[in-house]
């Protein structure tokens, strides 16, 4: 069985193996070698996402006879963005206390080292917000005719994001920061002011790429699948598969 690296988070990872989107990226970088393999929750805080833990991920076995699946490689953990909703707009429902965001953090990281002791576990930051674009696309009635969302909350719950990863001694991809240094990280990596265009897609995907590496877990490490086309013999191509 290959390995897997499990994709954790909101909307922007369910939304990430669309056309050139991060999920996607990964999946085709590591072809032959990982599963990539997508749990993305539209609409998810950590609050919700801590509380389906258990459902999206069961307890591990030793992944022997008993059908345990094994433990991943990696997974990465995309939350913040929802949670970061202010609490007097009309996406309060999604909102979440910025000290409940680290412990919510907190707890999925604790939880996935204590499942999985080995695997590589990266934080991503939510990203930067354009206010006036999420004006132009609310997702519910917006009688206040103010945004949901605000930049400066985003990049609030980015730096506690940022701190739970130092607090936990893992890595973390800090995108919020990432895009700002883009004069024009607006139109260059959001397209409604919230979701990613295929750009800032580009950009998480190389950002989790440096992570990965950096963990051990680069292309050169990793075994391939099966023998490759240009290891088979021509004159006895099944001796390939009898090794």
């Amino acid at each position: 069985m290959r390995p897997k690296i499990y994709l954790f988070g909101d909307s922007i990872t369910e939304e990430s193996f669309g056309d050139g989107g991060w999920g996607a990226s990964l999946a085709n970088h590591f072809s032959r070698t990982v599963d990539v393999v997508l749990r993305g929750y539209s609409g998810y805080n950590t609050r919700w996402a801590l509380t389906v833990l258990d459902r999206v991920f069961p307890e591990l076995g030793s992944g022997g006879s008993d059908g345990a699946p094994e433990p991943p490689l990696a997974v990465t953990v995309f939350f913040g963005a929802n949670d970061a909703c202010l609490p007097d707009r009309y996406a309060a429902f999604q909102h979440v206390p910025l000290d409940e965001y680290k412990h919510n953090l907190h707890s999925i990281v604790s939880s996935f080292k204590k499942r999985w002791t080995k695997a590589l576990i990266i934080l991503i930051t939510p990203p930067p917000i354009d206010e006036d674009e999420r004006l132009r696309h609310p997702y519910a009635e917006n009688p206040s005719g103010l945004p949901e969302r605000t930049n400066e909350a985003a990049g609030a719950f980015a730096k506690a994001c940022v701190e739970t990863a130092r607090e936990c001694g893992i890595p973390v991809v800090d995108l919020w920061t990432k895009m700002h240094q883009h004069p024009d990280w607006r139109k260059a990596y959001l397209r409604d002011g919230l979701h990613l265009t295929q750009d800032g897609n580009k950009v998480v995907f190389e950002e989790v790429i440096k992570k990965l590496n950096d963990g051990g877990l680069s292309l050169e490490k990793l075994t391939v699948d099966l023998p490759l086309l240009a290891d088979i013999d021509h004159d006895n191509p099944l001796k390939a598969f009898q090794q």
